[in-house]
């Protein structure tokens, strides 16, 4: 049975006259089936993912929907849980040190499933420093008096809820917020179990089941692509969808996350009013994921995609994008990366080109294997090269070519791992049309958060809330921001936040009145519904751009 199961993974991947009866006949066939071992048990579900992601026909979908949704009572998988833990299967266990906001969402969603693996904490002590916050003041009495165990404790405090979820609660119902509240909660490193339910988080069952499936019988899209006539392709329709939509797609992301041993922030906290679905060909869909509001960063707009295939998760996203450029964190999921990589990668592109109106991509060291063996040993570094991305330092780019060269002279010649480290330590960029400095991976951002910290500090010092409020109320008068009453909360945010770069930009004083009252309307959109039209307006802005980067530039010289 072993060949049998391999053999279907194996032909997961062909497309063909007469292939799709053939993987229909072997899935009706192990589906009866009890295999022998966990390894197969895997690749069983391996296939059946795949096959449901690019299926062939109608009814290979559906015979492969049908065993998907019935594979947690396989008696071979009930045998094997323990020993396929972690693997997101259904019916099996999952564990990770989930970061506060992830850690929230599973104790409101499976409050029964979760418990702390007491074998594996790493930090007790940091949550025995916290019994005496966690209890009223009248239970002191026993925390002064009686040296029991701190498990103990939690079983006597938590009455019927689980040891993780009493844990994670109280962490919430304390009048801790922001980053103190992610520190506090972070710092006890919680290894958390969850237990498998029949509704419980599984790569198996997250899938979107409502999206249209398109059948194909021709050979995957291996063929390098050309990026550059590509990211000209504008997608087949971008979806708006309601907030309720919207919060099952950030419930989907999190959950493909979660059952990978993985948490993103721009998932974690994903915002239900910024979502929208992007069609593309052949049943690819990018569910686009903004971040709330309070969490936006000051600058750059951040969202996290989760790539769709018929509604099977492939992989994920991330960009941050401003001044018509955007940087990309592009990864696709282990089953999967044998597939179209690269021509989904020109999706995503082609994506980012029609909803900001980008001319440069970039690549950031970390994708390309930088402090990441799994970069490294994937040739994430080539892989982009090929495609067209060059870096723009010279060593890196003599690395390059001398590269090449012994690629010219003997093909077989791959880099060895020590040079790429030495090429993944350098931005990749991208131009579409001439080579500009100013957009995303070259932009002086950390210098401007400098200047706003040492002009905080020389005027307000310590009180660093009373600065950020000052600044905001003589940038209001500065750009004409008088009349603010229908402002929502989140507009009054960003206007906060960005009140003491407001006031730092050089020269306003020669600008329009016009441009001035753009300035407010940039600024509000940081706190709108959709962040992408902050980028867009702050884009069109050529004087708040120009003003920025001076800023950024002349502080930069100052640090040197």
């Amino acid at each position: 049975m072993t060949a049998t199961a391999r053999a279907l993974l194996r032909l997961a991947h062909e497309f063909g006259p007469g292939v799709a009866k053939r993987k229909l006949a072997l899935v009706r066939s192990l589906d009866r089936a009890e295999l022998a071992t966990a390894a197969q048990v895997r690749d069983l579900h391996e296939a059946l993912l795949f096959i449901r992601a690019y299926p062939d026909s109608k009814a290979l979908f559906a015979a492969v929907d049908r065993v998907l949704a019935r594979f947690c009572r396989r008696k071979d998988l009930k045998r094997h849980a323990e020993a396929l833990r972690d693997s997101g299967i259904a019916g099996t266990p999952l564990q990770y040190s989930y970061y506060q906001r992830t850690a929230y969402w599973l104790a409101a969603r499976w409050p029964r499933q979760l418990r702390l693996l007491w074998d594996e904490l790493r930090a007790p002590e940091q949550i025995e420093a916290r019994l005496p916050i966690f209890a009223t003041f009248a239970e002191t009495i026993a925390l002064d008096e009686l040296d029991l165990d701190l498990r103990v404790w939690i079983d006597h405090m938590r009455g019927e809820e689980t040891d993780a979820t009493w844990l994670i609660r109280r962490c919430k119902h304390l009048a801790l917020r922001g980053p103190l509240e992610e520190k506090f909660f972070e710092d006890m490193d919680l290894e958390i179990e969850i237990a498998p339910s029949p509704d419980g988080p599984s790569r198996t069952r997250g899938v979107d089941q409502m999206a249209r499936v398109v059948c194909r019988e021709t050979p995957l899209k291996r063929a390098r692509p050309d990026l550059r006539t590509e990211v000209e392709r504008r997608p087949l329709a971008v979806r708006e969808v309601s907030p309720e939509e919207g919060q099952v797609y950030v419930d989907m992301a999190r959950e493909a996350m979660l059952t990978r041993s993985r948490d993103l922030d721009a998932f974690a906290y994903g915002d239900a009013n910024d979502v929208r679905l992007i069609d593309w060909e052949d049943g690819l869909t990018f569910a686009l994921i903004g971040v709330i509001p309070e969490r936006r960063l000051m600058l750059e707009a951040v969202y996290g995609w989760l790539t769709l295939q018929n509604g099977v998760p492939i992989g994920y996203v991330l960009t941050s994008a401003l001044c018509r450029s955007a940087e990309i964190a592009f990864n696709v999921f282990e089953t999967f990366r044998d597939s179209e990589a690269a021509w989904v990668y020109s999706r995503v592109c082609a994506t980012v080109r029609a909803l900001f109106d980008v001319d440069t991509f970039t690549i950031y060291p970390y994708q390309l294997g930088d402090g990441n063996d799994e970069g490294l040993e994937s040739g994430a570094w080539w892989f982009y090269q090929k495609l067209g991305f060059r870096p723009k330092d010279r060593g890196a780019l003599a690395l390059m070519r001398k590269e090449l060269a012994a690629m010219k002279r003997r093909p077989a010649h791959r880099s060895s791992i020590a040079t790429l480290k030495r090429l993944a330590q350098h931005n990749m960029f991208l131009h579409l049309g001439e080579e500009r400095d100013d957009v995303m991976g070259l932009l002086p951002n950390a210098a401007i958060g400098v200047t706003i910290a040492q002009l905080l500090g020389v005027i307000f010092g310590s009180q660093r809330e009373k600065g950020e409020g000052a600044s905001a109320q003589m940038a209001a008068n500065l750009f004409g921001a008088r009349t603010t009453e229908q402002w929502t909360p989140d507009e009054h945010l960003a206007w906060r936040r960005w009140g003491p770069l407001c006031i730092l930009l050089h020269n306003v004083g020669r600008w329009t009145k016009a441009q001035r009252r753009a300035l407010v309307d940039v600024v509000r959109k940081k706190g709108g519904r959709r962040e992408q039209e902050f980028v867009l307006a702050f884009d069109r802005h050529a004087k708040l751009r120009a003003a920025l980067l001076q800023l950024g530039r002349t502080a930069d010289a100052k640090l040197d």
